[in-house]
């Protein structure tokens, strides 16, 4: 038994014990260190409805705001690195035409750093998908939009701009980029964990983007990004041995921002996703179908955490902050 047997199997139990309680579908939960020793297992159902499928070690998730951190961030902090951006110029200096017509508009000064701390006045979401189906449209919107300023919370805005930049950078769409080894931004839909029976595409989702804001853009810098276990945690695993990004882009990531943020991730703080008993090395993310990703660099070890727990509907309390809460202690020794 390797020394990641014990707690996986300690982690694993609150995962079935959701399942079995019907509080979710189905989930897949998988655990690496930093010399490629890893566990994944799988429990439960990929679908319900309407069809039952049984949920796989190797079943395709919808990663929601995972895409932040593991397609998103690394980019942004490459560009930087390669001086192509200044993380603390204003995204103006990449998207000139933001808020064009208002040369004094708060949102030309926001920066690369704010939105990947989520330092901004931007809210937290917006309905951009109720104002149309037109992906250029859409773009334009955003960028014209007058945002009203708020305190800062955590705020897809900020990534949907970190996104458009990468596009107006690279002259290509998200959706025509690399999304890395392991990735994609549609997976088959038998081989997929489904999400929502969704009320304006009028069917149940899986392979597609569940995020709707996403799905009108036709791919964005916040969600999107579809992965196993296997390929999550193949990313974390190169944070972890510091072959998967340069030195100077795993520094920023784990370098804080705020009390709860670093560079693109979260750190611990009382509370979050990953339980209370991570080491201040820890970054992790969330996504909103269910998934979850922490990587402990002190500890040399990163568990990620895959549910389908918002299907057939995001409308039920599933329970899923406790049980990324507990999954984490009991991967980091609780007994």
């Amino acid at each position: 038994m390797n020394d990641l047997q014990q707690p996986f199997n300690k982690a694993f139990q609150p995962l079935a014990a959701a399942v079995a309680a019907k509080r979710i579908p189905g989930g897949v939960l998988g655990i690496v260190d930093k010399h490629g020793e890893r566990i994944v297992r799988s429990i439960g159902s990929a679908q319900l409805v309407p069809k039952p499928r049984p949920m796989q070690d190797d079943t395709w998730f919808d990663l929601a705001s995972l895409t932040k951190v593991i397609f998103t961030t690394p980019r942004i902090l490459t560009l930087a690195q390669d001086g192509v951006i200044d993380l603390d110029a204003p995204l103006t200096s990449a998207l000139p035409d933001l808020r064009q017509y208002d040369a004094k508009a708060w949102e030309r000064n926001v920066t690369f750093r704010q939105c990947l701390g989520h330092q901004t006045p931007f809210p937290a979401v917006e309905p951009i998908y109720t104002y149309g189906r037109d992906p250029d449209l859409l773009r334009a919107f955003i960028l014209q939009r007058e945002w009203r300023a708020r305190d800062p919370v955590y705020s897809d805005i900020n990534f949907i701009l970190l996104g458009l930049a990468l596009e107006r950078l690279s002259g290509k769409t998200i959706r025509d980029m690399d999304p890395g080894p392991g990735f994609a931004f549609s997976a088959d839909a038998d081989a997929s964990a489904a999400t929502e029976d969704c009320t304006w595409r009028h069917r149940v989702l899986s392979g597609e983007v569940h995020d709707d804001n996403c799905a009108a853009l036709q791919g964005a810098g916040h969600a999107g990004l579809f992965g196993t276990a296997a390929s999550v945690l193949d990313f974390a695993q190169g944070l972890l041995d510091g072959n998967g990004a340069s030195e100077r882009s795993i520094a920023l990531m784990r370098t804080p921002l705020s009390a709860a943020r670093t560079h693109g991730w979260e750190r611990p703080y009382a509370g979050w996703s990953g339980g209370n008993l991570c080491s201040p090395g820890t970054v992790g993310h969330t996504g909103f179908t269910g998934t979850g990703l922490w990587i402990d660099f002190d500890s040399g070890k990163a568990w990620t955490l895959l549910t389908n727990r918002i299907h057939p509907t995001r409308h039920f309390d599933s329970g899923i902050v406790s049980l990324r809460q507990a999954v984490g202690d009991l991967v980091n020794g609780a007994q």
